[in-house]
Formats: C-alpha cells, structure tokens, sequence
C-alpha cells in the first residue's frame, strides 16, 4: 500500500480504539482514502434504535448502559453488511471485533469469503483524554451515552475486553499502532505511513 492515487483501493482494514479516541474520523478518512465502505458498527446499532427495528429493541437498554451488544448479535450484523456488493472490494471497520470471540467470528466470515485483513490499527489515548473529549462530546452534541458514569463504564468495559485484542493482532503481524493524542490531520497521516511502510 502507499499513500497516493489509487495505492489504498481495496483495503481491508480494522481500526481499535476506546471511545473517545478519535476511531470514527479517522474510518472515515480512510474509507475515502482506500475507495471502500466505512463500516460503523456504532452507528448501525444507534441507527437500528432511532428506528426501533427489532435489533434497535434488542440492544437500546444495553447501549444506554455503555455494556457491549452479544457477539452473536454482531456477528449477524457483520456478516450482513461485509455481504454486500460495496464491500467486496475491502471495508474500513470500525466497532467490531471488540471481544476475542468476535475476532474469531470475523475470521471465518472473513475465510468463508476467501479474504483477510491487510492490516489493524490501533489508536492510542490517554485515558484522562478520552474522558474530557467525550464529555466536551456530550456539551456540543448531547450524546446520550456520554455521561460521566456512562463514559466510565465504557472505558472498563474496552480495557477488559478490547485492549487484548490489540496483542492477538500484535503476534498476527497485523498490528500497526498510532499516537491519537494529536491533530486529527496528524493521526491520519501517521496511519497512513505506518500502512505503508508496514502492510
């Protein structure tokens, strides 16, 4: 990969990150940079809730809680979007896999469709930091799931469950790791490099 012209098409990224770190901008960038869907399993999930589908009851009262929706639940969710004809040709996700079981969930979705990651990246923030952004987050968008004890829950439930993930993909070689305390401008160009020069 590089970090001009078509060089990103095709990428199949997955990005880790605690809430608050600046996971979602950074997606997005990199969707419109490789030319493949950003995949938010966040926003689906909030998205199925403002229109009250059967997921949406299923996981409301979770979410409010700052607790993660079953690995069942998002594998199906996954396994649906990952399906569809935008993303054959790669996927930025964003949210999933969060717990180790959906690392091997993703995995044989991932073998089913004869495919693989190029690459996972994680971006790393200062607790301290994480819970002033999401709190500035909560003033200026008012963000039901940004409260102070909600955000608190949020970061013990990524520590517990999220950050091993981070190893696993560390002994894959998958594993490429970016400061997120930064410009936003700045995080996306050391992403961009670290696919470069690593995957």
């Amino acid at each position: 990969m590089g970090d001009g012209g078509d060089a990103g098409r095709g990428v199949r990224l997955v990005l880790l990150g605690a809430p608050g770190s600046g996971k979602g901008t950074q997606a997005a960038r990199l969707a419109a940079w490789g030319d493949v869907p950003n995949i938010s399993t966040g926003e689906m999930l909030r998205q199925a809730v403002g229109e009250g589908s059967e997921l949406g009851r299923r996981v409301r009262d979770i979410m409010a809680a700052g607790e993660l929706v079953d690995d069942a639940t998002m594998a199906d969710v996954v396994r649906e979007r990952l399906a569809a004809p935008d993303a054959a040709q790669g996927f930025v996700l964003d949210g999933f896999p969060r717990t180790l079981a959906q690392v091997t969930e993703l995995d044989s979705i991932l073998e089913a469709a004869g495919r693989g990651l190029d690459a996972v990246v994680a971006i790393e923030v200062p607790e301290a930091v994480l819970t002033q952004r999401m709190l500035d987050r909560k003033r200026q968008d008012g963000r039901d799931d940004d409260k102070r004890e909600v955000i608190e829950e949020r970061l013990r439930v990524y520590r517990s469950k999220t950050e091993p993930l981070a190893e696993h993909y560390r002994r894959r070689g998958l594993l490429r790791v970016v400061d997120g305390d930064r410009e936003m401008d700045a995080v996306t160009e050391s992403i961009l490099r670290a696919l470069a020069v690593e995957a």
